[in-house]
């Protein structure tokens, strides 16, 4: 072995049913005085208890997908204005973003409190939109310092979102396995995570209030995120944030959409990787372990029901390929990515 494996500084803390206390006792640990509290308005029943047991100097709720810098430089402005010296997330991917943007530029610390299986908050990874481009980076700065998963903010998850969540999850864990600083801690760990979310996703959709699927589900989306944030971000990514900047997709829908075509794409490819996946779901390929999930599931099936408009594929073919990683397993054309893209469109089975 010849690999260089760098573990990123984090606490994690799961607390079924105890957000509040232990979302206050992080705040205290990290010195923070004066709370910039991030919540959507959806997110305000989730969000209240814990701001009755932290030092809340401002509540911000404008929260809105994939980052628009607009967005970004209004609430950085706001907690300039207020103060604050930390921050605290309560929502899903866009909400951890927020507090993410805040955090490249000001450094102050997050605690975030994630209401679904995103995954943004152990990575160290932050994104922002301009127009129709996304742009991602990495900066320590942004790496949330704690992290407190409570199942029982997940209770009220809606079905398809939870579905949608836990898959965009799982592709965490595929693009692990090939990602450009993948490495063999980063693929046991996306093994792991995918074995833990293929069997707490369908738990979840069979008793969407059960706790013990949800937090198994939560600790695959996590370890997934961990092993994405040393890995890098791989093909299957790169796709998703391209078209969900420039179509303005719902991030989660489109990697749920996305995956299967993309492990279908490299598997060939990368045999070691494939034969990991396949273990983690207990099937004799990935493309099948995959296959099955997804009708268990019933997730999303093409591009097209998520709103992108079929001219799109075209207009998102050069920037696509100009980031895919160099060292994708599959070597990348025009024509293949073409016939990737039409087949996402369209929602075409996977043979």
């Amino acid at each position: 072995m010849s690999f260089t494996h760098q573990t990123l500084p984090q606490r994690v803390v799961f607390a079924a049913g105890e957000s509040p206390a232990a979302v206050a006792a992080e705040v205290e640990a990290l010195g923070g005085s004066k709370a910039m509290l991030i919540a959507s308005d959806r997110e305000k029943e989730l969000a209240d208890p814990i701001a009755k047991e932290i030092p809340v100097v401002l509540r911000h709720e404008e929260v809105v997908m994939h980052v628009p810098v607009e967005v970004a430089g209004r609430a950085l402005r706001a907690a300039s204005d207020a103060g604050a010296d930390i921050l605290v997330s309560v929502g899903g991917g866009s909400t951890t973003g927020l507090a993410k943007a805040v955090a490249l530029t000001t450094g102050l610390p997050i605690v975030a409190v994630p209401t679904t299986y995103a995954g943004s908050e152990a990575t160290n990874v932050w994104g922002l939109t301009e127009g129709e481009t996304k742009t991602t980076g990495v900066d320590d700065r942004v790496l949330p310092a704690s992290v407190v998963y409570d199942a029982a903010l997940l209770t009220t998850l809606p079905g398809e979102l939870t579905v949608a969540s836990g898959l965009n999850a799982l592709a965490h864990c595929v693009d692990s396995m090939w990602g450009p600083r993948a490495d063999p801690i980063d693929r046991a760990l996306a093994q792991e995570g995918i074995r833990a979310l293929a069997t707490g996703l369908p738990a979840v959709a069979g008793d969407p209030s059960g706790l013990t699927g949800i937090e198994q589900t939560l600790y695959g989306a996590y370890l997934a995120a961990v092993a994405f944030a040393s890995a890098g971000s791989g093909m299957h990514h790169k796709i998703c944030h391209v078209l969900g900047g420039m179509f303005n997709l719902p991030h989660a829908q489109t990697h749920a959409v996305v995956l299967p075509y993309v492990l279908a794409f490299n598997a060939p490819h990368a045999p070691e990787a494939e034969a990991r996946v396949a273990r983690a779901f207990g099937t004799d390929t990935a493309n099948a372990g995959l296959a099955a999930l997804r009708r268990t599931l019933d997730a999303p099936r093409a591009l097209r029901d998520l709103g992108m408009p079929e001219a799109g594929i075209a207009k998102a073919l050069e920037p696509i390929t100009k980031a895919i990683p160099a060292d994708n397993p599959t070597p990348v054309t025009d024509e293949n990515l073409t016939a990737l893209l039409k087949a996402a469109w369209a929602g075409t089975p996977i043979d």
